[in-house]
């Protein structure tokens, strides 16, 4: 359904519950305001909500609904899961608490499958426990990636800071070994075209970053950026994209070179989010590009030395909300303005004259 139509329906997994992340969702949703901006429809428990908004002295008020198909306008909607009390256990990962995390994140990807809401958020999961559990992915991204059938680039954005990774979860020692050029083209071009219809860049310029210390130093501390990075990049930029690198990692993030480029690829995981998260923590937004629907989530974890004490700061999950109704709304319009550039313009009986113009006499 076109968001011209009715307020964007964002749909709200709640994460592992001895975390942080129904404190976050309560505290971004505690404007009374907030539902003239966008309908929420979190996928909880309102037991387990009501709970937790009576341990952080919050006034929210929810709508109760068996399916995110009866979700309200003007209303907080609860997708209850489970009408049974929560045992909650602050700072530490439970059974229950894990399940509970894996069947809200099951049930608001159902229901964003099926267009019952327009956007996904997803508030901080424990990978390891809920692998533990049967969860066959460590993290959202690749579980995602699997829903949509498509690869995404974990990318994680600011208005003036936007980093992806090539690399996602796994080990130091297998970098090397999953980076090559084609992945690496493709990546490239992927954050172009995300730039262009998501985030209303004409054209885009990306930074490339080298694997190794000083972009390899000419090869003498490895081969990968002569080998495999250089080549992308230049076969790119002969082609017409605006790719840049590959630069050294240990120099790039200062703001007189990063904010000369619209993003910036990363080879892993550490190298992109460290500088990230130090430079943009509160507001970060983790963001999934490159699927077919959209999907948000804050920048940080699930906190566990912080649960329960009302300490957490709900910026970068009010960010993520946010920038997932902005990206909606950027390709509407963009796939919209496509649309009307590639209609044929319908021909005329009049072989081309203006019957506005004054005739001849």
């Amino acid at each position: 359904m076109s968001s011209k139509h009715h307020k964007i329906r964002v749909g709200i997994s709640i994460g592992d519950f001895n975390g942080i992340g129904p404190e976050i969702i309560l505290k971004s949703l505690k404007d009374k305001s907030i539902t003239d901006f966008f309908t929420p429809v979190i996928f909880g428990s309102g037991k387990l909500f009501t709970y937790q908004k009576n341990v952080f002295k919050l006034q929210t008020n929810f709508n109760y609904i068996n399916s995110a198909k009866e979700a309200q306008g003007g209303k907080i909607n609860m997708v209850n899961l489970t009408k049974e009390n929560s045992n909650v256990e602050f700072g530490v990962p439970t059974e229950e608490s894990t399940k509970m995390a894996i069947d809200s994140l099951e049930s608001a990807t159902q229901a964003l499958l099926n267009n019952e809401i327009d956007v996904i958020v997803t508030a901080p999961i424990n990978k390891d426990e809920m692998m533990k559990y049967g969860f066959a992915h460590a993290g959202h991204t690749g579980y995602f990636e699997e829903k949509a059938g498509k690869k995404a680039v974990m990318f994680m954005v600011t208005e003036d800071l936007k980093v992806a990774v090539s690399t996602h979860h796994i080990p130091v020692s297998e970098i090397a070994n999953n980076i090559n050029k084609e992945k690496l083209k493709k990546q490239i071009k992927q954050l172009v075209s995300t730039l262009k219809e998501d985030f209303c860049v004409e054209k885009p310029k990306i930074a490339v970053l080298g694997l190794n210390p000083h972009a390899g130093d000419g090869g003498v501390i490895g081969k990968e950026e002569i080998e495999i990075i250089e080549p992308a990049i230049k076969e790119l930029f002969n082609n017409g994209t605006l790719a840049f690198g590959p630069y050294p990692a240990d120099s790039f993030f200062q703001p007189g070179k990063y904010k000369a480029f619209d993003a910036v690829l990363a080879m892993y995981h550490d190298q992109g989010l460290a500088p990230f998260k130090t430079i943009a923590y509160e507001e970060g937004v983790n963001y999934s590009a490159g699927l077919p629907f959209v999907r948000t989530s804050p920048d940080h974890g699930v906190a566990y030395d912080i649960a329960g004490k009302n300490l957490a700061d709900e910026t970068s999950f009010s960010e993520a909300i946010f920038t997932a109704i902005k990206i909606f709304k950027n390709r509407e319009e963009y796939h919209d303005l496509m649309s009307n550039r590639l209609r044929p313009k319908p021909a005329h009986a009049n072989n081309g004259i203006d019957e506005d113009l004054p005739k001849e006499k």
